[in-house]
């Protein structure tokens, strides 16, 4: 089963024509529409005609169909996700957000201390966001080597050092 990655956010009209500025989550803004028809979380699908970065994040891009300022108004705030299987192989040591969702986390020993629920970045690095086996409250971790030395994708776990209960421990 395909997961949807989340590739842009339309944060807002451009122009008169219909072009909208959307907030993207991939490498090169313009690229947005390389890996095909995006869709929503409600079905319909968009076909990104033209795209041009604007910033490192946002692309102003141009929706087969979308054509004036008023129909581009209402897709504000709208998700554009596109099919896991349609984007590359990460490269190694590199990974995508939603294949991180739902792994274990486990100890070294490899005892369970909880679950990826959530991957955020907020400036600083990535974060992933564990829920502990215990059901308490979600706790934040940083996703680098020196925390998280083990992503075993295949195995559905990744490794904290220190574990979560170090961590809770600390403040």
């Amino acid at each position: 089963m395909s997961r949807d990655i989340l590739l842009g956010v339309v944060i807002g009209a451009q122009g008169l024509k219909g072009e909208v500025k959307v907030k993207t989550f991939t490498e090169s803004p313009e690229r947005l529409g390389a890996y095909g028809a995006l869709h929503a979380k409600d079905g319909r699908t968009f076909v990104v005609h033209a795209a041009r970065a604007a910033k490192p994040d946002i692309a102003v891009v141009r929706f087969d169909g979308v054509g004036d300022r008023n129909a581009a108004e209402t897709l504000k705030g709208l998700e554009l996700f596109v099919a896991r299987d349609a984007l590359p192989p990460p490269d190694e040591e590199e990974f995508y957000h939603a294949d991180l969702i739902g792994l274990a986390v486990v100890d070294r020993g490899g005892g369970k201390l909880g679950t990826v629920v959530a991957v955020h970045n907020f400036g600083a690095g990535d974060l992933i966001e564990v829920r502990p086996t215990d059901g308490n409250t979600t706790q934040m971790l940083p996703f680098n080597e020196a925390t998280v030395p083990v992503v075993d994708l295949a195995a559905g776990r990744l490794v904290v050092e220190p574990p979560i209960e170090s961590a809770k421990s600390g403040g």
